[in-house]
């Protein structure tokens, strides 16, 4: 996948897709040396638990493998939304109603997206829409795959009538450079966490909370 924010769905399935090729050989010249593909992103939850409700965010950790965040960002179309991950959508999963940032997001699931201007404070965005079958966009997806649900690819603007909340996030220095854009949730404490994404040596958070333990 040469751009992670404009992914390629063929490419994004490297592994679980052989290419099938065919070729003539010759006595002249040496085989070429095929290129390696990078490695495929990691799949990985994070959880809390808020007063004894459970809040869960599922996602694909893509790679810089080399490249600058900012590098990519200007790759994202007008709308500036970006997947939030890499291959199958990325959710978010809430037992009970929270508010993150401060807006009402109601128990339920929820297919998340970023919004990246190339200047300002990036945006964390929870939408109804679940995501398509792989199978409606990549007819060729392996049996075990068509039915999993992954992002919209082909324009936000298809989807932005069921947005939730689109919530400012605030820049902060990470712990530590992740080459693999990483989400985690803070300890809960008293009800409360945070989202926190890091990549490269950029970082974001936004708290979170358990609206039915605040006052109005």
């Amino acid at each position: 996948m040469r751009v992670l924010f404009v992914p390629v769905v063929a490419a994004a399935l490297a592994g679980g897709v052989a290419s099938a090729q065919t070729s003539t050989p010759t006595t002249t010249q040496p085989a070429a040396t095929p290129r390696p593909r990078p490695p495929a992103a990691a799949r990985e939850t994070v959880t809390a638990t808020l007063n004894g409700k459970k809040v869960a965010i599922d996602y694909g950790r893509p790679a810089l493998n080399g490249r600058k965040v900012d590098e990519l960002v200007a790759q994202l179309p007008a709308d500036r939304v970006w997947r939030a991950g890499a291959n199958e959508v990325t959710t978010l999963t809430t037992d009970t109603d929270l508010l993150i940032g401060g807006k009402k997001v109601p128990a339920g699931k929820y297919s998340v997206y970023i919004y990246a201007p190339a200047t300002g404070d990036w945006a964390l965005i929870l939408n109804s829409d679940p995501g398509v079958p792989l199978k409606t966009i990549f007819p060729a997806a392996p049996p075990e795959r068509a039915d999993h649900l992954w992002p919209i690819l082909d324009g936000y603007a298809k989807i932005a009538g069921k947005e939730v909340v689109r919530v400012p996030m605030k820049s902060v220095t990470p712990k530590e450079p992740m080459d693999r854009f990483l989400i985690s949730m803070d300890p809960a404490r008293g009800g409360a966490s945070a989202i926190v994404l890091t990549w490269g040596d950029r970082g974001w958070t936004v708290d979170v909370k358990d609206a039915g333990k605040v006052a109005p």
